[in-house]
């Protein structure tokens, strides 16, 4: 043992007060020769960990609140928590939280997403029945999306936009799988259609507009007519 060394850290608030606990740790010497670390500090498993700031209980709580609200609501809630943060903080330790297993959903839904418009696209998969994010590609090609489909088995039914690469990414890749269009696309399409077929008839539209304003003239006039007698 080469010395001690004193940590302090953040615990988790008593009463709505800041609680701080300092961590008398021991400082080792390592025998080996030649070793490049020659002297380390114990770590406290479960308790402490390396570098961190914060005992293992307050970073937990920190980081159930930032996986629900990110990171300026999170700085904004955890002061009347007693546990102040910043919100690149709360990203921080957002970021260092552990991703869930990933689960082959029954239902797939396929879409494409800009990280640079123009420029750089990826492909994010989600579970279509519980709306959870599945998995995100780079790049949003029909080899992608097929390799990860033949990795993963288990999908059924896929919902997808209007593009032919997912389409025949699921067709190579999942030939028995049902594909349909998904919800948010089918109406967007509809509006597109509406839209169209509004455009196009505009013009009738104008040349109907002196019917029933001349119409509408004969009407008042023979009301005004019909009062004054």
């Amino acid at each position: 043992m080469h010395g001690y060394h004193e940590r302090t850290a953040a615990d988790v608030p008593v009463d709505g007060r800041r609680v701080l606990v300092k961590v008398r740790v021991r400082r080792m010497r390592c025998p080996a020769l030649g070793c490049e670390v020659q002297t380390f500090r114990e770590q406290v498993s479960g308790v402490l960990e390396r570098y961190q700031r914060r005992i293992s209980r307050l970073t937990a709580q920190v980081s159930a609140v930032a996986c629900e609200l990110a990171g300026r609501a999170s700085a904004r809630l955890l002061p009347a928590l007693g546990a102040g943060v910043s919100r690149h903080t709360a990203l921080r330790v957002l970021l260092k939280v552990p991703l869930p297993a990933l689960a082959v959903p029954r239902v797939l839904g396929t879409d494409d997403f800009a990280l640079r418009r123009g420029l750089v696209y990826a492909t994010i998969l989600i579970d279509a029945e519980t709306g959870r994010r599945v998995d995100v590609l780079e790049g949003r090609t029909a080899d992608v999306v097929e390799d990860w489909l033949r990795a993963h088995p288990g999908v059924e039914v896929v919902t997808r936009d209007g593009s032919g690469a997912y389409g025949e990414a699921v067709r190579s890749a999942l030939p028995d799988a049902v594909q349909c269009g998904d919800r948010w696309h089918l109406w967007h399409l509809l509006a597109e259609a509406a839209a169209k077929e509004v455009a196009a008839h505009s013009a009738c539209w104008a040349e109907a507009a002196p019917l029933r304003r001349a119409s509408a003239r004969r009407r008042h006039s023979s009301a005004g007519s019909r009062s004054a007698t």
